[in-house]
């Protein structure tokens, strides 16, 4: 039987190697407001030939695509967290081929290949325990949900093989607030820094915000204004559109969660 998933008061308590022996112990869920202060990082392994073309895609993307390590081929480490294993320590994981989500295993053990390279690309995550200490809401979290992510009508720069739409996530922010929210989090470009747009939906061209195409949908508050940051799901994507024979990610929203203090990501 797997663990059962703490409360998020207590979720939020735990360090990070709690957190990740729950998560190998066949625990599952989304990790937003998990190890207070702590860095957490999207997955993507792919096949070492294709690991030129995810670099050189992160760095022309680096909004949505801000790369905190990558590891050898075959290596299952990182410096990230010292002890951990990428293959079974994060809480949910998918499995591409030709671009097609095949699985969404709670382990990779078995199917992770020698040749695999991984990338820790940051994520938003980490930046919400510094919204949050400013007294910013997070619906999401209030509402126990995984953050509401869009697949967007703005292209990323291609490179080599990859190419594929910008993903957002979004989270409701009192107006009065919004201000705020994108110098807070503009403090942290590793971690997807300051937002890329505010208000309008249909300005990124998604026709439906009730339906993200991932994580789940929030309800906002009165006076709560839309705002949208670059995600790393965008890597994603572009695994889909350029359909990259095999690779593993992590599930959106089912992040790896680092030893690292979110700390080392903040400038200013």
């Amino acid at each position: 039987m797997p663990p059962d998933t703490p409360a998020p008061s207590e979720a939020a308590r735990l360090t990070p190697v709690e957190a990740r022996a729950l998560f190998r112990a066949g625990a599952v869920a989304p990790t937003s407001g998990w190890c207070r202060g702590t860095t957490q990082a999207n997955l993507l392994a792919v096949p070492a030939d294709w690991a030129y073309d995810v670099l050189l895609f992160a760095q022309r993307n680096p909004k949505p695509c801000p790369v905190l390590d990558v590891t050898d081929p075959g290596v299952p480490e990182t410096v990230l967290a010292p002890g951990a294993d990428l293959r079974s320590d994060l809480p949910r994981y998918r499995v591409w081929e030709h671009g097609r989500l095949v699985a969404e295993p709670s382990d990779a053990t078995d199917i992770w290949r020698d040749d695999l390279v991984a990338f820790l690309v940051g994520c938003s995550f980490t930046f919400e325990f510094a919204l949050d200490a400013a007294g910013i809401p997070l619906r999401h979290v209030e509402q126990g949900r995984n953050v509401p992510m869009y697949v967007t009508d703005r292209p990323t720069r291609p490179a080599g093989r990859m190419r594929g739409p910008l993903v957002v996530s979004m989270r409701p922010i009192p107006a009065a607030r919004v201000d705020e929210a994108a110098r807070v989090s503009g403090l942290m470009p590793a971690v997807h820094g300051a937002p890329v747009h505010s208000g309008d939906f249909a300005g990124l061209g998604i026709a439906d915000p009730g339906k993200p195409e991932f994580g789940d949908p929030v309800d906002a508050h009165d006076g709560d204004v839309p705002v949208f940051w670059a995600c790393g799901v965008t890597l994603q994507t572009a695994v889909m559109a350029s359909g990259i024979p095999f690779a593993i990610t992590h599930s959106p929203g089912h992040m790896f969660v680092t030893d690292t203090p979110d700390s080392a990501y903040r400038v200013g």
